[in-house]
């Protein structure tokens, strides 16, 4: 049985758009959060630093904590290659350091990753943006709704 995986995940709202990371698979393009697993020895703060920089090639300021959602691969469309996965992705509210950078791939993107794009916010619910239940969430939350933290096990 492998470990539970923590991953810190970027929620970076700006100009009323989600900057996501854009991927392709076979059934084509889908986006997920800028982010990724924790190390040993590593905080949640320092994880999301360090993977922001190496996927989108910008530090970030973190701001609270605001989405928990676990993923337990068995129980999910993918369970053929995700049955042993279980994972817990921290979703913080974040901003880019500096303004009017320009925004790509960091030095060590993803596996699969294709670009970076501003997705808005206005049409997040027609993406294929995983976890897709944390769409509306975000949404909502942006518009100054209150939200569940706690998402439970979705994808």
């Amino acid at each position: 049985m492998m470990p539970i995986r923590n991953s810190a995940k970027a929620i970076i709202i700006q100009d009323d758009q989600l900057l996501a990371i854009k991927k392709e698979d076979q059934e084509g393009v889908y986006y997920i959060l800028p982010g990724g697993g924790q190390e040993h020895g590593e905080t949640f703060h320092q994880a999301l630093i360090r993977e922001c920089i190496e996927e989108i090639g910008q530090e970030v300021e973190i701001g609270d904590l605001i989405l928990i959602r676990e993923y337990i691969g068995q129980n999910h469309e993918h369970a053929a290659f995700d049955m042993e996965t279980h994972q817990i992705e921290y979703m913080f509210l974040c901003t880019i350091k500096g303004r009017n950078t320009v925004i790509q791939n960091g030095l060590n993107p993803d596996e699969g990753q294709i670009g970076v794009e501003w997705l808005p916010l206005s049409d997040l619910l027609a993406y294929r943006l995983y976890p897709q239940a944390m769409r509306k969430q975000v949404i909502n939350y942006h518009k100054g709704d209150k939200v569940p933290v706690y998402l439970g096990d979705i994808n």
